[in-house]
């Protein structure tokens, strides 16, 4: 069936008027890649998963149970920082940790209009999600590492406090308003 000149033709990509760079933070287990995944479908951009841009030797350290230093962590963040920028005016969510305020400003160092979406959830019940799968190299054991690490999002960080404890659809709607309302904002101010 042929849309008539009056109907645009239906899409799956919410009509979001421009998508940020997109990153998907918290501690391990929160449900960043899962979260992700979905959003990153919804919006019709591709997902970068941070697990995947570390080095051999950071992910050695931490499955022998060392939590990185900020040092050993720094080329990481840049590398992370490298693929949001990639995304800028196209789209992209990436998964990664950026527990640390200053993480995330270097992060914003590389894509001034990232928005930020921070995972939240209870300790018992990640420990619970964690201990219940197999990670390639973050052992259960640097979960309260994380935890005394985390650095919560600022009002002044663009972006979106999410309760894990909630769907992971019911995550990405909520992201999904927010780019939604968060451009209409954007494009108002420019009209």
């Amino acid at each position: 069936m042929m849309s008539s000149p009056s109907q645009p033709p239906r899409t799956d990509r919410p009509q979001v008027p421009r998508v940020p760079p997109i990153i998907i933070m918290g501690v391990q287990g929160c449900g960043k890649t899962t979260i992700g995944e979905l959003l990153a479908k919804r919006l019709g951009v591709p997902l970068v998963d941070g697990d995947s841009l570390h080095s051999r030797a950071n992910k050695e350290w931490m499955a022998s149970g060392h939590a990185l230093s900020d040092a050993q962590r720094l080329p990481w963040l840049h590398e992370v920082g490298e693929r949001l920028a990639l995304g800028t005016g196209s789209g992209v969510v990436v998964a990664c940790s950026a527990l640390k305020r200053s993480y995330r400003d270097l992060l914003r160092e590389h894509a001034p209009t990232m928005l930020t979406v921070f995972a939240r959830g209870d300790i018992d019940l990640i420990h619970d999600r964690i201990t219940a799968r197999k990670h390639e190299y973050m052992p259960p054991s640097l979960l309260r590492t994380q935890f005394d690490d985390l650095q919560e999002r600022e009002p002044d960080e663009p972006g979106v406090t999410v309760d894990i404890a909630q769907s992971p659809h019911q995550i990405v709607e909520r992201v999904i308003t927010l780019i939604t309302e968060e451009g209409a904002a954007h494009d108002h101010q420019q009209g």
